[in-house]
């Protein structure tokens, strides 16, 4: 009898990230701060997910809406500009 199964793949545990809103309470979302959302976004304009951005789930609601918001405002691109 021979087994062919594989060993378990390994989990890799890395430090938790905190909420940095969570931390630092007089911080607040707001669609005007520009440069503070461009930290969530990738260069393609996506949003980056919060198991990567390390935020709270509240604090990522919000700041999907505030993203949406100066979108909707003009202020944040929809998309990466492209040049050809």
């Amino acid at each position: 009898m021979a087994y062919d199964s594989k060993p378990a793949p390994r989990r890799r545990f890395g430090r938790r990230k905190i909420c940095r809103y969570c931390v630092d309470k007089k911080m607040k979302i707001d669609y005007k701060d520009v440069d503070n959302l461009r930290t969530y976004l990738t260069e393609r304009g996506k949003i980056v997910p919060r198991r990567i951005s390390g935020t709270c789930a509240n604090h990522q609601r919000q700041i999907a809406e505030a993203i949406k918001n100066s979108r909707q405002m003009a202020l944040l691109h929809y998309t990466a500009s492209h040049s050809l």
